[in-house]
This record gives C-alpha cells, sequence and structure tokens, in this order.
C-alpha cells in the first residue's frame, strides 16, 4: 500500500494528510481544491495537525500511522478526521483520536471510520489501540465500544478505551493501560 493511498470503507475515504496538507488544516486556510464542510477543521483537527507536523519536524513523517482526513465518497467533503498520535510503541500499541464536524454527527461516520482505522493497525501488525474521552462524551464512548475497545480505566477527567487482539486477530478481553486511574 502506498503511504498516501486512502483507506476506503463503504461511504468514506480515510485519506492520510501530507505535510503540507496539513498546514494548510493547522492554519484553517484550504486549498482551491480542497472540500471541506462546513465547520472543518475543527479544534481537534487543529491541534491534530499541530502534532502530526510537530512530529514530522523532530522524527520524520510518521504515516502510514498519522492523521487522516476523513471525506465522504459521495461528495468529496472532508467531515473530519482520524488519527493514530504517532507509530507503534516497543509493544505494538498505538493511540488514536477522532472527530467530526456537527453536521456529520448521528450518521455512524465516527464508528465507520474508527472500525477501518483499528483494521489497517491490526494488519500493520499493532496488538493494541488505545483511546480516551472525557466523561460527558457519551456519544465517543459510544463508538468506542461500538468498535471492540472497552473501558479500562478512568480518573477525574477521562475515561481510556483500548482493544487488545490475539495471536489469532481475535479480540482479547481489556487490559489495564500503563498510568491511568
Amino acid at each position: 500500500m502506498d503511504d498516501r493511498e486512502a483507506l476506503v470503507t463503504a461511504r468514506l475515504l480515510l485519506r492520510p494528510l501530507s505535510p503540507p496538507e496539513a498546514e494548510r488544516v493547522a492554519a484553517g486556510e484550504p486549498a482551491a481544491g480542497d472540500r471541506w464542510a462546513a465547520g472543518y477543521p475543527t479544534e481537534g483537527d487543529l491541534t491534530g495537525a499541530r502534532r502530526y507536523l510537530t512530529t514530522c519536524s523532530i522524527t520524520g513523517d510518521p504515516q502510514p500511522f498519522g492523521p487522516y482526513e476523513i471525506r465522504r465518497r459521495a461528495d468529496g467533503h472532508t467531515i473530519g478526521g482520524v488519527a493514530f498520535h504517532g507509530p507503534p510503541d516497543d509493544e505494538l500499541s498505538v493511540t488514536i483520536g477522532y472527530g467530526l464536524v456537527p453536521s456529520a454527527y448521528g450518521r455512524g461516520f465516527a464508528s465507520e471510520s474508527l472500525r477501518r482505522l483499528l483494521r489497517f493497525a491490526r494488519e500493520r501488525g499493532v496488538l493494541r489501540v488505545r483511546g480516551d474521552t472525557d466523561h460527558d462524551n457519551t456519544a465517543s464512548q459510544r463508538v468506542m465500544t461500538a468498535v471492540g475497545m472497552r473501558l479500562t480505566a478512568e480518573d477525574e477527567r477521562l475515561k481510556y478505551y483500548s482493544v487488545v487482539w490475539n495471536d489469532d486477530g481475535t479480540p482479547d478481553g481489556a487490559l489495564p493501560i500503563p498510568g491511568a486511574g
């Protein structure tokens, strides 16, 4: 797979961002051909683009373990983002994040995107994927549960989720996140 090739789902394309594209997202300035839905980029997209650019400047481009735009296949509009927060660590674990513009809420796009990203991670040998969400973000909690992630810990601010795969690729019971709780 080419590092910039999109991951495809039934309704979406998850297209890896390049550093120049991330610069546009971080600045909130689309190029002439960009088809951004109203409300894109969200604050989460801005933060993710900046994190990606910082990583690129320090250690190089982590793709395919970087950010992806979520585009609707029907019209090509970018409606959000889904991202790895970096390449797998020594334990073959990655952390993910995702978000959508408000007009895309409630249509299953977040679950569809995250499900595809999890499959991609597993195909690349990742053994554990982690994510977290605020206590009051019940929609995000439902998304992570719907894709097979399990609540593993929580603190005063966040709930932590993960999915762990056995050697045969089947999901295992959730394992605690070191340092959480």
